[in-house]
């Protein structure tokens, strides 16, 4: 018995130490993004375009680029990746093919970023002939988060209770008709969760968008989806890299107004799902 709770507290501290070895970096370097990156947030910085070079000014034309691609990203993913996922759950048979399929969807979504690059500016940029556009980029963010909504949703419509669908069936209902009122509404919350992820993965990405859309100095906002766009992403990485003598306040300001954006659509997406989750009968 001795041994036995000995060994418990043995695990218990190497969990708490693993929690604290993710926990512990992520916390310091929001801390950091904070303290140097808040002295530059002020009403011109987020309303105001980039001046002097992009040495002063503000980031507004980057913030509305990522929410445009960020949007256009989740438009083209969600509803996709949501059909593919009610196709592979609920329709498609277990076999060689669908086995093949569920392992190149899982293997997709460790894909570089490089990559999903490189096959936008081929795919959208040049065969479809959109150019460097909202459209090539929002496409090419689509198809990266892809794999993630669909794995998240695929397992979110398979945890749903098999004895839902039966007493639905039971009753008359349709296979539609059963998806569609009992397994889709019980399935909400998983769904939106591969959603935060995408969401997270599309407004943070760099080398896609920078293939795709990205401009380096746009003053002016896209009037269409077929125009170019700054970006907050590729914005941080050119003042930080590209532009000499760039106030470090500003460089840590767009992070932290970034690493905000990002925060603040998880957590509606979070407040959405506690919303479903409470409705569940599960």
């Amino acid at each position: 018995m001795r041994n036995t709770k000995k060994t418990q507290k043995i695990a218990f501290f190497f969990l708490f130490l693993a929690t604290l070895l993710v926990v512990v970096p992520v916390g310091l370097i929001v801390v950091i993004i904070v303290q140097k990156g808040l002295p530059a947030i002020n009403w011109q910085f987020l309303t105001d375009v980039p001046r002097q070079g992009m040495r002063s000014g503000g980031i507004f034309p980057a913030i509305i680029g990522t929410l445009y691609l960020v949007t256009g990203s989740i438009i083209f993913a969600l509803p996709i990746g949501l059909m593919a996922a009610i196709y592979l759950s609920e329709y498609s048979r277990e076999n060689f093919l669908t086995r093949m399929i569920k392992l190149a969807i899982v293997n997709l979504a460790g894909v570089p970023s490089v990559v999903y690059g490189l096959f936008g500016l081929a795919l959208f940029v040049v065969f479809f002939k959109f150019g460097a556009s909202i459209l090539s980029g929002s496409l090419t963010l689509g198809i990266m988060i892809l794999p993630l909504i669909i794995t998240a949703s695929r397992e979110a419509l398979e945890s749903v209770p098999q004895s839902f669908r039966e007493v639905s069936l039971s009753l008359g209902a349709s296979k539609w008709q059963t998806i569609r009122h009992i397994v889709l509404p019980n399935a909400i919350p998983g769904i939106l969760t591969g959603t935060i992820l995408g969401l997270g993965r599309a407004a943070g990405e760099t080398a896609p968008i920078l293939f795709t859309v990205a401009a380096f100095y746009l003053p002016q906002l896209p009037s269409s989806i077929f125009d170019q766009a700054m970006a907050l992403p590729y914005h941080l990485y050119v003042i930080s890299t590209q532009v000499p003598n760039v106030d470090e306040k500003i460089r840590y300001g767009t992070a932290l107004v970034l690493l905000a954006m990002v925060l603040f659509m998880n957590l509606v997406a979070i407040v959405i799902r506690y919303k479903f989750r409470k409705k569940k009968k599960w």
